[in-house]
């Protein structure tokens, strides 16, 4: 596996002081970082660099964080993105969610937390860059096809257009198919930190996720909602799409 050192991480934030000292901090954990602060300028530099990682603030001069996220997602842009945002209003994170972006935190952020997130968000990226092996790299559920070593879905032999997020939650309910998945498990296995009760992230995914592949938002059939409990991906609702 390569090194997460190896990795380039640029921060996009216009409170240079902030944006330092949080450099200062991550390189001083072995990540390589760069500072972008002028949001008409991000795109551009993130497209032609190719960092792993994008540390995006919400409110940025030039373009906000919203608006270069979904840029940089309808040009096809591979790596992570980590949006912050002072605000702590639900509707900027599932916005920024729905938008594209693999995580979030809210303003101020401690170093260690950040870090963990940061770590976290490049072990998924080295596992999808690598695929590594598993008892299965494709999954049939009648017309539902999942290539875990293609990253793509198919619908009836339609390609589903899916963030790497959302790949990486489909994939893992459908890998479990027939069990009850906890947000615990979820959180554990995809970004290898602990569940704070609060977090909608895979709400929003998932509900993203449900008309992509054929599921009734409304009263869903494939990737069911289990009270109190979690998620469960029901093979036979699949093969019968």
């Amino acid at each position: 596996m390569v090194e997460q050192q190896g990795w380039q991480i640029l921060i996009v934030e216009d409170d240079q002081r902030l944006a330092e000292l949080t450099r200062e901090y991550l390189e001083a954990n072995g990540l390589r970082v760069a500072i972008e602060s002028d949001g008409a300028q991000a795109v551009a530099r993130i497209l032609r660099e190719q960092p792993a990682l994008v540390i995006l603030d919400l409110m940025l001069p030039g373009e906000d964080g919203l608006s270069i996220c979904r840029t940089l997602r309808s040009q096809h842009y591979p790596g992570a993105i980590l949006m912050l945002t002072a605000r702590t209003d639900d509707l900027d994170q599932v916005l920024g969610l729905e938008l594209g972006a693999d995580d979030y935190m809210c303003k101020p952020v401690r170093p260690r937390l950040l870090l963990a997130h940061i770590r976290a968000l490049l072990r998924r990226h080295e596992g999808s860059s690598e695929t590594p092996a598993t008892d299965a790299q494709r999954l049939e559920f009648g017309p539902l096809h999942i290539d875990n070593r293609m990253r793509e879905v198919w619908l009836h032999g339609r390609g589903i257009e899916l963030t790497s997020a959302e790949f990486d939650l489909l994939w893992l309910l459908a890998f479990n198919s027939g069990r009850i998945l906890s947000r615990e498990e979820i959180f554990t296995a995809l970004r290898g930190i602990g569940y704070d009760g609060q977090d909608r992230s895979i709400d929003v995914r998932i509900s993203r996720i449900r008309p992509k592949i054929g599921d009734d938002p409304e009263h869903p059939r494939l990737i069911k909602t289990v009270r109190s409990k979690g998620y469960l991906f029901v093979r036979e609702a699949a093969q019968a799409l």
